[in-house]
């Protein structure tokens, strides 16, 4: 069976492409919900029905472990999803955990209480619903204490990568870094909070300077993923086999992947 990949646009392709080198021999099935993208913007329940309505498109297709690839879905759906509406003989995770294990230095699947860590102030850049939802800091507080979080909400982010506006996209960085450390002039980490941003993680390092750790999640996330499954040997496929999927114009769509990744990529019509 494929393990389900699940996004709202083109951001998870960097999580999927980050599983694929990790495990190439690993079935997965790409769901992009491009026709409602982009999610950041939209409010809780809507986000959250778009969420649940893609996962069951996932699980037509076989996946019975769906990774929501999208910090926005994560935030607003995945913890009200997994205690009110997956069954039992389905998982949906979502991808702060892993991110958060990282920044804190705690092993995977760790549930010993929260404790000091060494990082004290953590620059947080995620879309607007994310940042709203201070699902981060919940989750962050399980593991740590003693941290302060300054979010940054980077509106109009996603559709400028979306549209492959480049140009506009890196002036968008430097002005959402510019405006956080205004309010926390010396972060010592910084989270990409958006699976967009990875393709842009050399400018927003560039915008914080050399001395601001900045941890994404594609492969962080593709590592935890190989942890889950060894862990789950009942949730694994090996047949290397798996689709692209979209609600959104399907040429349209390989179009912008392929530019987003620089890879061809064909998506088919969900």
């Amino acid at each position: 069976m494929p393990v389900g990949v699940f996004d709202s646009g083109l951001g998870g392709l960097t999580v999927y492409r980050g599983i694929q080198k990790r495990m190439p021999d690993l079935s997965l099935c790409y769901f992009g919900d491009n026709a409602n993208a982009p999610y950041g913007v939209r409010d809780a329940d809507d986000i959250y029905h778009l969420t649940c309505r893609g996962v069951e498109r996932l699980w037509d297709e076989g996946c019975d472990l769906v990774i929501l690839a999208c910090n926005t879905a994560t935030a607003v759906a995945c913890k009200r999803m997994q205690e009110n509406w997956v069954p039992a003989d389905k998982r949906v995770l979502g991808v702060f955990v892993p991110l958060i294990e990282a920044v804190t230095e705690r092993d995977w699947g760790d549930t010993s209480p929260p404790r000091e860590v060494e990082v004290k102030q953590i620059a947080l850049f995620a879309t607007p619903a994310t940042v709203a939802s201070r699902a981060f800091q919940r989750e962050l507080a399980f593991r740590a204490i003693g941290v302060d979080v300054e979010a940054q909400p980077c509106a109009g982010l996603v559709d400028a990568l979306e549209d492959n506006d480049l140009e506009l996209a890196e002036a968008m960085v430097r002005s959402h870094v510019g405006a956080l450390l205004r309010r926390m002039p010396k972060p010592q980490s910084a989270v990409l909070g958006c699976t967009h941003y990875p393709i842009l993680e050399h400018i927003f390092q560039a915008a914080l300077g050399d001395d601001v750790k900045v941890f994404s999640q594609a492969n962080l996330v593709a590592a935890s993923l190989q942890d889950y499954l060894k862990r789950h040997p009942d949730m694994l496929g090996t047949d290397g086999q798996g689709r692209l999927l979209t609600t959104g114009n399907p040429q349209d769509v390989s179009d912008a992947a392929t530019r987003f990744l620089t890879k061809p990529l064909h998506f088919e019509a969900a």
